[in-house]
């Protein structure tokens, strides 16, 4: 594979893949149609579970070129392979933003394109007649299209209007026009209908895909070979459940495809008002946009059925669909000039200018004359919304240790199915079995040994958990992460919405006036204020609208505006139509400012009115506040004023980074400073007057940079942000319960601190590191500085570094021992800078980070990849709104939204606060339990039943029709669907659930059940054999009465035989024992704490264990002969009926005492104590007890028995932790400097 060509498209993106070229070779065709034909179509079936196989088998490696079949590879941990066929296709140029010579395009009737070679019937396009058309190979994987480019020497995803690189600025002048109909139609060719496709399969299809899964294939091979062997019953009974196991799924998959697609086509398709030049403008479906085109979007609003630029007007935007946050919106117009026109239109970037496919244009603001226009970026699955809907359509393998280790357990079994294979093959032979007889009997024993029940089994401890997490009011739309959950060991927190409150409280406001800070005032209402150009920045710079009369907007912007007083109003359309002067969003202070007594005087009325009409405020052009940006800011205009002014909010150290320095005090750090500490979220805010000569239009087109500057500081505004009631009760639950959780929050540093002392993230005695990173500047290398908040308890008021009060000497023998006492906390950019300049340091600070402040939401999404890279299982909890990335990044994402479900993450909680991630995390942990459980009894059970028919082959026996009918379904399905009912337990521990089958405890678990039922088994089996009643059974013998133990044998040879020997006492004794060896390690295996409710709490699995002990009990002590009959079982004496009362109650006992001694105390306590909690600190041993001391030694002779001495952990975190304890150089000294250069970087300098 290395020789040959192999190409990656997609690359750098989530779905990144390797691409090989194959051709049909006719020799290999040859082989495999003779190999199928003489393995009864089961090459076939192999070849289609193994795409890879599939066309190495039939082809042979070409370029990717000349290739007719493509073979696909993902290049993630999952390397999943896929093929695909190419195609062709004829059209007038090569790409779809080729420039076509319009004069000589004619259009001709639908044609069809066909691949030379592999003769593909195409889909009908509308094609171009040229006198030399274009042959263009591609590809469709995963309803997604990829053309041949020549150029590249590989095929390519054409996206949109994005491929092009095109500058904002480039977007007004050649884009905001229009397309042509000629070129629409060519550029359709390439990008196809404008629709996100979700087809329904038919029942037919699905079906045919749901049988040829490998499990069904087997189920229909042993079906086969039951009926061979006469067990009509039985294997009509598993066809039955099969069929009904079939259904369910088929109802299952049809109704998810049903709601998908009702989902995605509901206002999929509209009709849409296109431009076509700048004037002409006519209506169309939206299937039939392309990337390029106009659209209009209308005064009332509409669905989005494509992504858009918008390039004129304004919108306000319900983007619930894509994000789960329902507050509106506002989205401006793409700048058409200054620095920012001049960068390339990406939509991440500029996504306050872009309006999403599926989300509701609730309302757009005009002005005089002008449409509201956009132009369309993607369309169909390259959309927002179209990702989305591909990531549900095909989702990426659930990354979960259990199903992996569940395959390999099954290939286990299988082995051992192998050896009584051959046991039986050689055991026939030596007694002469007929052949046929010896192939039957032989391939009976591999079916035995893989349980027809086990994934609808494996599947039922997961809906029971979805069920009961729907009753607490969190919802699912990946049920498989729910195991997942169970093994979370970290939690990443948002905090504004999520820790603390959603709205915040105006505490304060702090103006500032000739460079310094006024006192601070309660009140931003009052009169005296109503003239200030701080109340006027207050209650014009947000993005509120009006929505059938109510304001609405971002929580924030309202909470400062409802401070103010001032009342917000729009223009309405006939306002807007009837005015040529421009109407913009106007706010105004109450009447009710004027002091009452002077309300009766005329001349104060009319003060009153001219007051009024100068406070009146117009707002003419919005910057939308970006995450990235950290800011948002407004261009208004006084009624009656020639120039305009603009207004700026945002982050303090942005806004003073945009003011003249003489206007910010010089107390504004200490006073900033003093708020962020007590954990209050601070505003500035900020005020530029703007040149007269300046128009409205010329503000248009203003870039928000030209604006932005040059301001004058106006002030802080003071909001409390209030800790949820239940924030620090989670917090401590989950630290108990060994779980590390940090905050993530795009708020300020030392806010993002105080706020995780307040709720106990960090507790009192801890230190917080901030790890200060600042890139390479004018030939200095980048460097971080260490600086060491002070202690709340520590009443020093401390502008610089403050180096905690410890002895040098306590200091480091503190940092000797892997504790938890300090924490380092890193801004947005130090995390940039770090990860660019420092990547030897990324992994050891967010091994002890706690606290990430001033982070874009790429950057949430890019800490959650670095945890995972070093094997922790994390969690995200957010409002979805900028946390999508790193809710769908993470092992386990939970939105806190009202929907029901949404898009943005696994599991939405109507809950608006974090105590639904205790819920999640303990539901996981039971169904993970409950998964292990499951699986375990399942495999006993194929091995108990394994052991049985193994023994009863030596006398040529077997087990029943009605025996096997029994055991599979009266027991082991009971069993199987009522042990997976126990609900989670009510609290959580610092235990974790072993994530995988192939570890030390379960193994043991497992084999030391199998052994004790061999044992019991075999015990029986030669027990019966050496009773003084026992003899070769025939229909005439009574075992049950003495005397006929007096009757001559040779009546055995005339009575008529059963051929297959299946009533005999080994069978009966083994019946009896094997049957309450599934009760009793059903029991064992069920557990409760710490994960799960008791057993006993789980009523529907007692009653069935209580009514089928009594059931069998009742059957063995007083035989029916119907039943006897039924089940063909044979009577054998009352005192071999005591014997198996007490084998029976020793083989539940023995189990019960390995189960609890070795498993539970031994081995979990004293061997595998690495699933308890990894993040606890190693606290220093106090003085021995006796019992103590002998826990000691004995933890160290099992360590040594079982070879675990000096094991390294398995995960990297451990591994870095354990480093770290070695190094006395971490974490850095206080103010301490480490610098990019350095080879080693922690070996830091003093300042």
């Amino acid at each position: 594979m290395k020789t040959r060509e192999v190409k990656i498209i997609n690359q750098g993106l989530e779905d990144e893949m390797e691409v090989w070229g194959y051709r049909p070779c006719l020799w290999k065709m040859i082989l495999v149609g003779v190999g199928s034909v003489c393995s009864g179509g089961l090459l076939l079936l192999l070849l289609y579970w193994l795409p890879e196989w599939g066309v190495k088998g039939t082809c042979t490696h070409t370029s990717l070129r000349d290739a007719h079949t493509l073979l696909l590879r993902t290049t993630d941990e999952f390397k999943q392979w896929f093929r695909a066929k190419v195609h062709v296709m004829f059209a007038p140029g090569k790409t779809p933003f080729d420039s076509l010579d319009l004069q000589s395009t004619t259009q001709l009737p639908n044609g069809d394109g066909d691949h030379s070679v592999s003769a593909v019937h195409e889909e009908h396009h509308e094609k171009f007649a040229y006198r030399q058309p274009t042959q263009i190979h591609y590809f469709t994987h995963h309803s997604t299209k990829y053309y041949w480019n020549d150029v590249m020497n590989n095929f390519e995803l054409y996206k949109g209007l994005e491929d092009v690189k095109v500058s904002c600025a480039d977007i007004h002048s050649d884009h905001s026009s229009g397309l042509t109909k000629t070129l629409e139609d060519y550029r359709r060719l390439f990008f196809g209908e404008n629709e996100i496709a979700v087809r329904v399969p038919s029942l037919f299809k699905l079906l045919i895909k749901e049988v040829l899964n490998p499990f069904y294939i087997f189920q229909l091979f042993s079906v086969i070979l039951w009926s061979a062997e006469d067990y009509y019953y039985y294997a009509t009974a598993i066809v039955f459940m099969s069929v009904i196991s079939i259904a369910t799924s088929l109802y299952t998959i049809k109704k998810q495809y049903v709601m998908l697609h009702d989902m995605v086509a509901a206002h999929s398709v509209v009709r849409v008002s296109v431009c076509r030049g700048n004037k002409d403008i006519e209506q169309a479906m939206s299937t039939e946009l392309v990337p390029g085109d106009v659209i209009v979007i209308p005064g009332n609003g509409m669905i989005m059925p494509c992504d858009a630029v918008l390039v004129r007007g304004t919108c306000i935007v319900n983007e619930s669909m894509l994000t789960g946050e329902s507050v509106p919106v506002t989205k401006t117009s793409l700048p058409s000039s200054g620095e920012e026109a001049a960068r390339s239109y990406n939509m991440e970037e500029h996504k306050r200018h872009t309006l999403f496919c599926g989300t509701h244009v609730i309302q757009t603001r005009f002005y005089a004359g002008e449409l509201v226009k956009a132009v369309v970026v993607k369309t169909g699955f390259t959309t927002e919304k179209g990702q989305l809907v591909r990531s549900i359509l095909y989702p990426k393998p659930t990354d979960f240790k259990l199903y992996h280790d569940a395959y390999l357990f099954l290939l286990c079994l299988v082995g051992v199915a192998g050896i009584g294979f051959i046991y039986t093959i050689v055991l026939s032979i030596m007694n002469k079995v007929p052949a046929h007889t010896i192939i039957i009997e032989s391939l009976d024993i591999i079916t035995i040994t893989v349980p027809p029940a086990l994934p609808a089994a494996m599947t039922a401890g997961i809906v029971y958990a979805q069920r009961r997490l729907k009753r607490v009011g969190i919802f699912c739309i990946s049920p498989q992460r729910i195991n997942m959950c169970g093994q979370l060991n970290l939690v990443c927190f948002d905090k504004t919405g999520t820790l603390t409150e959603d709205g915040l409280d105006l505490w304060g406001i702090q103006r500032a006036e000739d460079g310094s800070f006024s006192p601070p005032e309660a009140e931003a209402a009052k009169e005296s204020l109503v003239n200030t150009a701080f109340v006027a920045c207050m209650a014009a710079c947000h993005s509120l609208t009006k929505i059938e009369g109510e304001v609405s907007g971002d929580p924030l912007d309202l909470k400062m505006f409802s401070a103010t007083g001032w009342i917000l109003e729009e223009p309405t359309e006939e306002e807007t139509a009837l005015h040529n002067p421009i109407m913009p969003t106007v706010v105004r202070p109450p009447k009710q400012v004027i002091p009452e007594a002077n309300q009766n005087n005329p001349l104060t009325q009319n003060l009153e009115l001219s007051e009024l009409s100068s406070c009146e405020i117009g707002i003419v052009r919005q910057f939308p506040f970006s995450s990235e940006l950290q800011r948002m800011s407004v261009v208004v205009r006084r009624l009656g004023e020639k120039h305009m002014d603009a207004y700026l909010k945002g982050a303090p150290e942005i806004v003073t980074s945009l003011c003249k320095q003489h206007t910010v005090p010089q107390s504004f750090t200490e006073t900033l400073e003093t708020y962020t500490r007590q954990g209050f979220r601070v505003i500035a805010l900020a005020h530029r007057q703007l040149e007269s000569k300046l128009s409205w239009h010329k503000v248009q087109s203003l870039s928000r940079d030209l604006i932005e500057t040059n301001m004058e500081f106006l002030g802080l505004i003071i909001m409390q942000n209030k800790i949820k009631e239940e924030t620090a009760g989670v917090l401590r639950d989950l630290r108990q319960a060994d779980i590390r959780t940090l905050m993530v929050t795009g708020d300020n540093m030392l806010t993002a601190i105080s706020v995780a002392r307040d709720c106990g993230m960090v507790r009192p005695h801890e230190k917080v590191v901030i790890a200060d990173a600042v890139p390479p500047k004018d030939f200095h290398p980048a460097s971080i500085t260490w600086h060491y908040t002070e202690n709340p308890a520590q009443n020093v008021k401390d502008t610089q570094t403050v180096e905690i009060s410890l002895e040098e000497g306590v200091y480091d023998e503190q940092l000797t021992q892997q504790d938890q006492s300090y924490h380092f906390a890193l801004s947005g950019r130090a995390f940039a800078v770090i990860t660019e300049y420092f990547p030897q340091l990324v992994q050891k600070l967010v091994l002890r980070a706690s606290v990430f402040a001033r982070m874009a939401p790429d950057q949430k999404t890019q800490l959650v990849e670095v945890l995972q890279s070093i094997d922790y299982t994390v969690g995200m909890c957010g409002d979805g709104a900028n946390d999508c990335g790193a809710l769908k990044r993470a092992h386990s994402g939970i939105s806190l939204s009202e929907l029901e479900a949404s898009v943005a993450s696994p599991f939405t909680s109507s809950t608006p606060n974090i105590s639904c991630v205790p819920n999640l995390i303990r539901e996981g942990r039971a169904a993970l339990i409950t998964s292990f459980c499951v699986f375990k009894f399942m495999a006993l059970y194929s091995i108990i039943q394994y052991l049985s028919v193994t023994l009863l082959y030596s006398i040529l026996s077997n087990l029943g029709d009605f025996q096997f009918l029994f055991i599979d379904i009266t027991i082991i399905l009971v069993i199987a669907f009522t042990m997976s009912l126990n609900p989670a337990w009510k609290e959580l521990v610092c235990q974790r659930p072993p994530s995988s089958l192939i570890s030390g405890p379960l193994l043991c678990s497992v084999l030391t059940q199998i052994l004790t039922c061999m044992v019991f088994q075999v015990l029986s089996f030669l027990l019966v054999r050496q009773q003084s009643w026992y003899e070769t059974w025939t229909p005439l013998s009574d075992a049950c009465n003495v005397s006929s133990f007096s009757l001559p044998h040779q009546l055995n040879v005339t009575t008529p035989h059963d051929h297959k020997n299946i009533r005999n006492y080994e069978n009966t004794t083994l019946f009896y024992v094997s049957s309450f060896q599934y009760l009793a390690v059903a029991i064992v295996f069920s557990k409760g704490k710490p994960f799960r409710q008791p057993s006993y709490r789980n009523w529907p699995f007692m009653l069935s264990c209580i009514g089928l002990y009594s059931f069998l009990f009742f059957i063995m002590l007083n035989p029916i002969p119907a039943i006897d009959s039924f089940l063909e079982i044979v009577c054998v004496p009352h005192d071999w009926r005591i014997t198996l009362v007490i084998i029976i109650i020793m083989n539940a006992a023995v189990s019960f005492m390995l189960e609890i001694l070795i498993l539970d105390i031994i081995l979990w306590k004293l061997v595998f104590r690495d699933n308890r909690g990894v993040n606890r600190p190693t606290k220093s041993p106090p003085a021995d007890t006796p019992q103590m001391a002998n826990d000691r030694w004995g933890s160290a002779f099992l360590t040594w028995l079982f070879c675990r001495k000096n094991k390294p952990p398995r995960v990297l975190y451990m591994h870095l932790a354990l480093e770290l304890q070695d190094d006395a150089d971490w974490p850095p000294r206080p103010s301490t400097v480490t610098y990019a250069s350095s080879p080693q970087s922690h070996n830091s300098a003093p300042l």
